[in-house]
């Protein structure tokens, strides 16, 4: 074995070849992959193969259909035979919902280049001439959907990065990992020591083994994916070297596909099989698990109900093997939360048809510093310590159970619930409360009272809760309302050489003493990295906060940022010391003024203002700012005092009415006020500029920040495409975030979020449109489940553009 490499791969699947290939094609040569038993060990040979574009998230879409363009050139680019079927597919809808899901998921497609198409089920029994018909609304046609063998794939991949210096060890256990005072890491193995600048975990099932070495926690659990494989049906040999298209039947839970002349048929059924919860053997890698067709059998008749062929043949083998499972399906990938320089990409679920685009992203990420586009759905940082073993296993069942599940624009989801809640869940629960989980905290979405009609709380449609929701937005804006948001992520930054240091990490001016400002960490490409608010408390002293799910990758990208070069910096993460309340509306003032002795006035407490605030039992930083748009107050406490300062607004506010109201309802108005959210509106694929902020950008200001040239150049050729908020003539459903946005029969832009306003009263959408077309009053198109829906571009913000109510 060498002794050094710039990189080393762990992991000899599919996703751990795909990152050595995609190294080397990134001109990154000196690299070496080490697999502890043969290539393919572990999931990716007993994988089914299968290749769907299909995803109803955005980045995921993409990343998947890099993979199938990939695959689809890959056999002749490098010289090796792969046997790829592209057979088109065809995804069943039995209810009205499901084909909701396929009409946004078509739009979607068709905006990245993928021609899906919605068929009648005339038209899918031209494609398919086995299948019933019963009960079926629409098909959807992936025309470049089909199978690969994943061995072949794999060994393509490994042979391409060998081709080009790429060094691959086989039979090579890592046993130890340690880094080094000088940069990098020394990784032990049954065959020598190795030093490399980089390490990539592409370990699969083993991820969290490889993670543990280095003294981190992956949320990953081993579930065992079954799938059978039939003897030859005589109708599909009569068909000859004709293939039938892959079938999936997402709800009832399998897929169906043809498997030379048989057909292989795979469930996901609702009660899934954990395995090695106490921890891995150490010899298992081309094994599998005793078959259990028992668990689907429910799957396997309604498959042949489907299919008939299906059951006029007997069975010729099952596959019972591991497949790892995060909390959520997706996998984990980017910066280990400890060390620097090292990365996870593991814990693929559908790690065949996401190998290649997964390559590619992880190979930018270590070459480039950051992905080409932003990957914060599949981003390891998204779970917080929390996401432990009992957590992880609850997750993973529920999501296997849910695998084709209906991925609905709002559901709240059961499992590892509730995992944070704050003193005040109980109280908020007695009061009507309906959660859900953010960044693992319990928040209230919407509350109840006696009298609320039923319905569902899932629906592309607007839900019963909507209800609800505009009664709390009234509250806010003709009274006054209480929020909790417990989890906000709170940094204290403190040290001589905090606001120099501060103001190289964002994009505008630093807040004067007392104030506080909304500010914006870049890429060194521009991209926006983080939102947070800034507050200077001193002149050597600021709390910075930002969203409850960002948490982990706030944190890292502040202490992986972090020099003395300004002078002394210390960074403190504070956010589980202290809860936060919100109090706005018109009355807000009235109410804080008899728990607080403190002046709200304009003159000692004007809007954007930072004040210590004695309130009850205790002191709250106190910042004069919210997310409503309405006068306000956030109120930020430490946690202990946080049960008897709510007790004293509620009774404080009785003669006041002061209600509650939750995210549902915060999400409504800050529609209005055209309040971005981050990983919504605000990814590492816009841009401040891009994003319509630039007075919160100052490209010429003293202090040289990160991204600052890359904002220069922007500046000066402008920006192809700008954030616009949209008024949507809708009907009974808002346009979901990726909604197609049209000029006759252009594609012209993307929503990044949708609702309805109930200030206003209309439909909105906050999208990215292009450049020439931003203009208020410009007549645009929405497309909503299928139909377009007449817009207009609005003058930001929509609601009270002259900021009278935040400043009365």
């Amino acid at each position: 074995m060498k002794g050094t490499a710039r990189v080393v791969v762990i992991g000899g699947g599919a996703v751990g070849c795909s990152a050595l290939y995609h190294l080397t094609r990134l001109g990154w040569t000196d690299v070496v992959l080490i697999e502890r038993d043969e290539l393919t060990a572990g999931s990716t040979w007993h994988a089914a193969g299968n290749c769907p574009n299909f995803s109803t998230s955005w980045s995921i879409l993409k990343l998947q259909r890099y993979s199938t363009d990939l695959y689809r050139r890959l056999a002749e680019e490098v010289g090796y035979d792969i046997n790829y079927h592209v057979t088109g597919s065809i995804r069943l809808a039995h209810s009205a919902d499901r084909a909701d899901e396929f009409r946004h998921v078509h739009a979607q497609a068709a905006a990245q280049g993928t021609p899906f198409e919605l068929l009648t089920p005339a038209q899918i029994r031209e494609r398919h001439p086995f299948l019933e018909l019963d009960d079926l609304r629409l098909g959807l046609w992936d025309p470049t959907d089909g199978d690969i063998d994943p061995a072949q794939l794999t060994q393509a991949l490994a042979k391409a990065a060998r081709d080009r210096g790429a060094s691959i060890y086989r039979h090579t256990r890592v046993t130890a990992l340690r880094e080094l005072d000088s940069g990098g890491w020394r990784i032990e193995t049954t065959a020598g020591t190795i030093d490399a600048e980089y390490i990539i975990n592409a370990a699969g099932y083993r991820g969290g083994e490889v993670a543990a070495m280095i003294g981190e926690f992956l949320p990953i659990v081993t579930l065992s994916h079954q799938y059978l494989v039939t003897e030859d049906i005589p109708e599909l040999i009569e068909r000859g070297t004709a293939r039938l298209p892959l079938l999936r039947d997402p709800d009832v839970s399998y897929y169906l596909r043809q498997e030379r002349h048989g057909l292989l048929l795979g469930p996901y059924e609702a009660c899934g099989k954990a395995h090695w919860c106490d921890g891995l053997p150490a010899e298992f890698a081309h094994q599998l698990f005793p078959d259990d067709l028992v668990r689907i059998e429910r799957y396997i008749e309604a498959a042949c109900a489907r299919v008939p062929i299906l059951g006029s043949v007997g069975v010729k083998r099952v596959i019972n093997g591991p497949i790892p499972y995060a909390p959520d399906g997706n996998p984990l990938m980017g910066p280990a939360a400890v060390g620097r320089s090292f990365f996870h990409c593991c814990a693929f679920t559908f790690g065949i048809v996401q190998a290649g685009g997964a390559g590619r992203i992880i190979a930018e990420w270590v070459v480039n510093g950051e992905p080409d586009w932003d990957v914060w759905p599949v981003d390891c940082r998204r779970y917080l310590p929390f996401a432990n073993r009992s957590y992880t296993l609850a997750k993973a069942l529920e999501t296997y159970e849910h695998e084709y599940g209906i991925a609905y624009p709002q559901e709240e989801r059961p499992a590892g619930r509730p995992a944070k809640a704050s003193p005040l869940y109980h109280r908020l629960g007695a009061q009507g409360a309906v959660f859900g989980a953010r960044g693992g905290w319990e928040r209230a979405v919407y509350y109840t009272r006696p009298g609320d009609p039923p319905g569902a709380d899932c629906s592309f449609r607007r839900p019963h809760w909507h209800r609800a929701v505009a009664r709390e937005c009234a509250a806010v804006a003709g009274n006054v309302a209480l929020l909790e948001l417990p989890g906000f992520t709170k940094f204290e930054v403190t040290g001589a050489g905090a606001a120099s240091w501060i103001d190289h990490m964002i994009a505008g001016p630093l807040p004067r003493p007392g104030r506080t400002a909304l500010s914006y960490f870049c890429s060194p490409r521009g991209g926006i990295v983080s939102e947070m608010t800034v507050s200077q408390l001193a002149s050597d002293r600021f709390w910075l906060i930002s969203a409850a799910a960002g948490e982990r990758h706030d944190e890292h990208w502040l202490r992986s940022h972090l020099t003395q070069r300004f002078g002394p910096v210390t960074l403190r993460n504070l956010t589980p010391q202290f809860g936060s309340l919100i109090v706005v509306g018109p009355r807000s003032r009235e109410l804080l003024a008899r728990v607080t002795a403190a002046d709200l006035s304009n003159e000692a407490f004007p809007w954007l203002a930072v004040r210590r605030m004695p309130v009850g039992y205790t002191e709250a930083l106190a910042l004069r700012v919210n997310y409503v748009g309405e006068l306000g107050w956030e109120l930020h406490v430490p946690v202990e005092h946080l049960v008897s300062l709510y007790e004293q607004l509620l009774s404080a506010g009785a003669s006041l009415e002061l209600a509650h109201f939750g995210l549902y309802a915060m999400e409504s108005l800050r529609l209005e006020k055209c309040y971005r959210s981050w990983k919504a509106d605000l990814t590492t694929e816009y841009t401040p500029l891009m994003a319509s902020l630039e007075r919160f950008v100052r490209p010429d200001k003293p202090a040289e920040f990160i991204g600052r040239e890359a904002l220069r150049r922007e500046a000066a050729a402008g920006p192809k495409e700008r954030f616009v908020p949209l008024l949507v003539e809708a009907g009974d459903a808002d346009a979901a975030p990726v909604s197609i946005v049209w000029r006759g029969a252009e594609r012209v832009g993307l929503v990044t979020s949708g609702g309805f306003g109930y200030r206003l009263n209309r439909s909105i959408a906050l999208a990215y449109v292009r450049a020439d077309l931003t203009e208020p009053g410009t007549a645009l198109e929405v497309e909503i489940l299928g139909e377009r829906r007449r817009a207009r571009v609005g003058r930001e913000p929509l609601y009270d553009p002259e900021n009278l109510r935040l400043r009365a």
